[in-house]
């Protein structure tokens, strides 16, 4: 295996941007004849990963031969396998389709025939999307709802887990959530306490906040010396966790990838703080500076979010008036913590993947890593303006494979055209003192392509940057060379 902690794979499609056929990917599972437990006699042939993994090195002595299964190694006989795809929502705002919006079922597909190839005990597809996400649109829309059934008729042992205990009842404004629709006992508590990166922030927990719930809750979860997150069981008790990210920009984080799409985990959003009520100026990092009419559209939402029926309705319209009128005069829109100033979303998407690296299925966190973690990212058609729920389709053609979070978001943000070092989710992965995510440097990592080994400075891959959200723009974009513009940097391989 040529891959390490230190390495992210890269690998090109045969077509640019262009993904398999769902149909197509059912014609194939009938040539198999995968059949009640048996394994997938060679799904390689044709597998949409299977030059990512040739990339990579995984198995690399039988590469090619018949059976050749790269995640044999990864992957033991009798694991139990989770496969995280980021689901997100049932529909892109952008009105530009789902593509660029969730994981491509054909990456999922290509990566979970060689998981049944490996005979594992036990495999889990799961995801917690947001709360007002109609799943069962979402899955007949992409075509996971015919990939679920394919693999249901042909006998293969694979469980589809919604993993969020509250849902919206309906899309209305004053849809009704409803709560505990998985038993808790099916997750694990885990209390941070000190050793949680929202410590430092502590002294202000009260304004602790996230779109669309009741911040009552979250005081619960949240204080000085408590920091709380419900993770679902099927994540701890696995021995192998195949995160499938979509590559796209995101308004709050700035990138969502390896390392955001580990929020899926968490079973109730009110333990997951995504930013502070307030501008700058008044102590919360929600907008730049201290917009009075904003502070106001807040405090409404906060009224909606713990309330029901008409007067969750005229708040909800009250913080819109609120908002019209700070546009009318000269502000944006923001009131969600979607731009570069948030420093609350990095802390809690850095301690979700602390936990599912040394996290132990009793709520307690190891010494050493319990859990073998590949990272296998779809960036064929990757989103691009304001992700992550109306991003716009940007089609770069690569698959990307890695062992670790940190240095596949390291080269993703190289791939998207931004300055690694203006991310704080990406910049801060490389720094935790406490359960570290990495024990090498940013400058430590290096990129298979082709044959070659790149250390950086990298070439550009993709020389067309991103687009990146509102509220980064200007902030997050590499500043490049003539020369690198012009695509002469003088790669570093061996």
């Amino acid at each position: 295996m040529r891959i390490d902690r230190r390495t992210v794979a890269l690998a090109h499609l045969p077509e640019l941007g262009h993904y398999p056929s769902v149909e197509s990917l059912l014609h194939r599972g009938k040539q198999t004849g995968l059949c009640c437990g048996s394994p997938i006699p060679g799904p390689s042939s044709g597998s949409l990963v299977s030059g990512l993994f040739r990339e990579a090195g995984f198995d690399e002595r039988r590469a090619g031969l018949a059976g050749w299964n790269p995640l044999g190694e990864f992957v033991r006989p009798g694991d139990s396998v989770l496969l995280k795809p980021n689901f997100v929502n049932h529909q892109n705002h952008s009105s530009q389709g789902m593509d660029c919006m969730v994981t491509h079922p054909s990456v999922l597909a290509s990566a979970l025939d060689y998981v049944l190839l490996a005979q594992p005990g036990r495999v889990i597809v799961g995801d917690a999307p947001m709360q007002s996400c109609d799943l069962k649109e979402l899955m007949d829309v992409t075509g996971y709802a015919q990939l679920k059934e394919h693999y249901a008729r042909l006998g293969a042992l694979v469980e589809w887990v919604d993993f969020r205990r509250t849902i919206l009842d309906g899309a209305t404004l004053v849809a009704h959530p409803i709560t505990d629709r998985r038993p808790v006992e099916l997750y694990t508590l885990f209390d941070l306490g000190s050793e949680s990166l929202l410590e430092p922030l502590s002294m202000h927990a009260d304004r602790f906040r996230v779109t669309m719930y009741d911040p009552a809750l979250m005081r619960h979860t949240h204080a000085r010396g408590r920091h709380q997150y419900l993770i679902a069981r099927e994540a701890l008790e696995a021995d192998v966790v195949l995160n499938l990210p979509k590559l796209k920009t995101h308004k709050k984080a700035g990138i969502t990838g390896a390392l955001k799409n580990l929020v899926g985990l968490n079973g109730n959003k009110d333990y997951l703080p995504h930013h502070r009520l307030g501008g700058r100026e008044r102590g919360g990092d929600c907008y730049f500076g201290g917009s009075r009419l904003k502070m106001a559209a807040e405090r409404l939402l906060d009224c909606a979010n713990g309330c029901s029926g008409i007067s969750q309705l005229c708040c909800r319209q009250a913080a819109r008036v609120s908002i019209g009128l700070a546009r009318l005069l000269g502000e944006d829109s923001n009131v969600e913590g979607s731009w570069h100033g948030n420093d609350t979303v990095w802390r809690t998407c850095l301690d979700l993947n602390r936990i599912l690296v040394y996290g132990r299925p009793d709520g307690s966190l190891a010494p050493t890593p319990q859990r073998r973690i590949l990272t296998i990212t779809d960036a064929v058609i990757c989103g691009e303006g304001e992700g992550p729920l109306a991003p716009s389709p940007k089609s770069v053609g690569l698959l990307t494979c890695s062992v670790n979070q940190a240095a596949a978001d390291l080269v993703h943000a190289h791939l998207m055209g931004f300055d690694w070092r203006n991310i704080p989710l990406v910049r801060e992965a490389f720094t935790c003192p406490h359960y570290p995510l990495v024990d090498f440097c940013p400058e430590d990592v290096q990129v298979l392509f082709e044959g070659r080994r790149f250390k950086q400075p990298w070439p550009l891959w993709n020389p067309v940057p991103f687009r990146p959200p509102a509220g980064w723009v200007g902030h997050c974009e590499r500043v490049c060379s003539e020369e690198a513009q012009a695509g002469y940097i003088e790669p570093r391989y061996e």
